[in-house]
């Protein structure tokens, strides 16, 4: 068994042996949806100060991305300016298999953040051994079960080849599973009984989910990471030492008030609708902000009070449109009032 250690970075393949999935051959009967998606990008971090240089700068705990840790490959969390608001969001992939290993990591981020996530990594690497280089030759995938995409509870059974990972989405469960492959590699070819999907039906369910990804759903030093449902999202450790822009989230997780939250909003019709529109109620309240998304669908920053009365948004002196907001089902139950 070859090292990871031993790849090159910037030549990483996938024919080593000790990079390992964590889940390949799906469970007979099973149909799956392969999304690209090509509004994400990776980074690769190599090195022995990889952990604790993340460590001092992302709000999940990176003890639970080490290989002891359950055989977990993926960590969600968001990196915070220093006012704690967020930057950007990602996630990390654990490419070593063993603690003895140099650590080894890929950083999923927006596209569009690819070169202000590396200028804000390297501005805090000061002398840490880590080196930190773009991955331009793998591609990132989503994979959902096709017949029931609300419901992604189904298991992969062995390791596949051809990926270099495929393990759970560290977000939520109804969002699958995430993939990294070589770009030369056919996804239908190592996900048994799968089929090509088109990216905008994976964008609707993640927002019908209420799943913000990226600098549109989450404006970098605009959004707030707990009204932005990090916790939910298995994205935040309360418990770890000091990071980055910790202050301001600690004391509003301390205080226990969340008045406001991203949630699924849903529009009586289809028409282009501005960021930062303002959602009102019947009684003309101001009840929060539309944040993003696609055709008749996307998430608003409300407050949660408002979140079961009938809403609207007026996007011109004659011109209004109704929505319905809704609290995702996967949300702790304690939250579905």
């Amino acid at each position: 068994m070859h090292s990871v250690q031993a790849l090159k970075l910037g030549n990483l393949r996938l024919g080593s042996a000790a990079v390992r999935c964590v889940c390949s051959t799906a469970v007979s009967g099973t149909g799956f949806c392969c999304f690209p998606l090509g509004q994400r990008r990776l980074l690769r971090l190599q090195g022995p100060d990889t952990d604790p240089f993340l460590q001092g700068l992302i709000t999940s705990d990176m003890k639970y991305l080490r290989p002891e840790a359950e055989g977990r490959r993926a960590l969600y969390a968001h990196l915070l300016n220093l006012q704690g608001r967020t930057l950007y969001d990602v996630i990390l992939y654990r490419l070593h298999t063993q603690l003895e290993e140099e650590p080894d990591i890929l950083l999923e981020c927006d596209v569009s953040a690819l070169e202000p996530v590396q200028k804000h990594l390297k501005m805090y690497k000061i002398r840490k051994k880590v080196t930190i280089a773009p991955c331009l030759h793998l591609s990132l995938w989503a994979v959902l079960p096709w017949e029931q995409p609300e419901d992604a509870a189904c298991t992969f059974t062995s390791c596949p080849d051809g990926a270099l990972i495929l393990t759970p989405d560290p977000r939520a469960t109804v969002m699958g599973w995430r993939m990294v492959t070589d770009k030369d590699k056919n996804p239908l070819e190592i996900v048994a009984n799968s089929q090509l999907g088109d990216v905008k039906n994976y964008h609707r369910h993640r927002y019908h989910q209420g799943i913000p990804e990226g600098v549109k759903d989450l404006p970098p030093g605009v959004a707030l990471p707990l009204e932005s449902n990090l916790a939910y999202m298995n994205g935040i450790c309360f418990s770890k030492g000091c990071y980055l822009g910790q202050e301001l989230t600690a004391r509003t997780h301390h205080t226990g008030v969340i008045r406001k939250r991203l949630v699924p909003v849903q529009f009586s019709s289809e028409v282009p609708i501005p960021e930062g529109a303002e959602v009102l109620t019947q009684a003309g309240k101001a009840a929060g902000k539309y944040r993003a998304g696609q055709e008749d669908i996307g998430l608003a920053l409300l407050r949660l009070v408002y979140v079961k009365e009938e809403l609207h948004l007026k996007i011109a002196e004659n011109t209004r449109i109704d929505l319905s907001a809704s609290i995702p089902e996967w949300w702790p139950k304690a939250s579905n009032n």
